[in-house]
């Protein structure tokens, strides 16, 4: 495959793209403004890990992302590598036992102040959204509970 880097004069843009020549395929291009536009969807990295118990120290650095099967109860350990303006979703998996519960460090802020409560049966999957608004503070949304 070909990739370019190159300026489109015309609209004063850095672009990145697929191809030979500036406008062939844009991927990426940056306009004057620092607005950036991708040619497809842009993909966060996103960890699966099967096996979660005790204490898990999410890596923000490395992941936008969290898939996590409880094979135990789960304290989320307050990390190091989370940066303002990061957002995404930790996706929580019972295991075939269940009833795992979630704890988490006092950087996880919550809704009125109380860890979410999450689903406890049998392969129960809920969803918890989350945005950093600053280092040390990670803001979390209600858990959605129970997805099929």
């Amino acid at each position: 495959q070909d990739y370019y880097i190159g300026l489109d004069d015309s609209a004063d843009d850095l672009v990145i793209g697929l191809g030979s020549a500036v406008g062939t395929t844009p991927a990426i291009s940056v306009d004057e403004n620092q607005m950036t536009t991708f040619g497809k969807a842009a993909l966060g990295a996103t960890l699966t890990d099967t096996s979660n118990t005790g204490s898990v120290t999410l890596d923000f650095n490395a992941y936008q992302n969290f898939i996590l099967t409880f094979t135990g109860n789960v304290t989320l350990a307050n990390p190091s590598t989370e940066s303002a303006g990061q957002s995404g979703i930790i996706v929580i998996i019972q295991d075939g036992t269940g009833s795992r519960t979630l704890a988490t460090g006092d950087q996880f802020e919550w809704p009125g102040g109380s860890v979410g409560t999450i689903s406890t049966a049998a392969n129960a999957i809920d969803v918890v959204p989350y945005f950093v608004s600053a280092t040390g503070s990670i803001k979390c949304g209600t858990p959605q509970l129970a997805f099929a």
